[in-house]
Formats: structure tokens, sequence, C-alpha cells
């Protein structure tokens, strides 16, 4: 991309898919109207998911075990760079089954039982990506917008 070039929604969200192995839902409106706003947050995004000292797909795995943890659909979407990052179904496993031990000893945490249907989902997310599947990690939206 050129330096001072407007960017647009498509190569907004081209540069998140690039940059952070998935565009995040809201980024899919967002781009729309400010495709710019896109692009720093894929920046911010990857300044702290790139290869350290723990690899990408690692740092994608401990993020969806959070989501696990919190009971979150919107965190264990990190399912999908996981997999891109070179994660295994086996792996998302066993890393969503420490987000479920983690659900049950944060205080006030919905519990093991409650997070492991999260823990399934990302399994089955997990198997429905690798397999090259329609996937989806949440319901429908209340709110249509009629743009994404």
């Amino acid at each position: 991309m050129t330096e001072g070039k407007k960017l647009t929604s498509e190569e907004a969200g081209q540069y998140m898919e690039d940059h952070m192995l998935f565009t995040p839902r809201m980024f899919k409106i967002i781009n729309q109207f400010n495709p710019d706003a896109g692009k720093g947050f894929a920046d911010f995004y990857e300044s702290f998911f790139r290869d350290g000292a723990l690899s990408r797909k690692v740092k994608e795995l401990i993020f969806m075990a959070g989501g696990v943890a919190y009971m979150s659909p919107r965190c264990i979407i990190h399912v999908l760079p996981a997999i891109r990052a070179g994660a295994t179904k086996e792996e998302v496993f066993e890393a969503a089954s420490i987000g479920c031990l983690l659900a049950g000893f944060v205080p006030n945490g919905p519990g093991i039982p409650y997070a492991f249907e999260y823990a399934a989902k990302c399994y089955d997310l997990a198997v429905k990506i690798e397999n090259g599947e329609e996937w989806e990690y949440l319901p429908e939206t209340k709110f249509e917008r009629g743009i994404y």
C-alpha cells in the first residue's frame, strides 16, 4: 500500500487478513467507514501477536482459552488465527481445556461445566476450519445493518 493513499475497505480487510490472520467481525463494518482504522488496529494487534518468546500460534491459543474461561464467543474466534498459525485441532482442544479449568478458578467465573460448552465449540470450529467447511462462532446478530 502506498504511503498517503486512502485505503479501500477491501484493502483494509485484506491487510487485516495478512497481518492478523483474520478480520474481526466489527472491522468488517468499521473498514467500510474508516479503513485506516482497520490498518491501524491490525498493526497494533500484530505488535502483540507476532512471534517472539512465544509463537503466534501459542498466543492465539492463549487468547482463545481466555475466551473459553469467560464464555466469550467473540474471543473464541481466535481459534481461526491459531489454526492459520499452525495449531492442530488437538492443540485447540488442549488449550480450550485449560480455559475450562480457568473458568472454575477465576472470581465469579462461569465454572467448568459451563465453559466446557465453549471448549467443545472451539474444537468443533477447529475441525470445520481444517476441513474447509462452513463455520460460525456466533449466533446471528440482533442488529441487522445489511452491510456485512
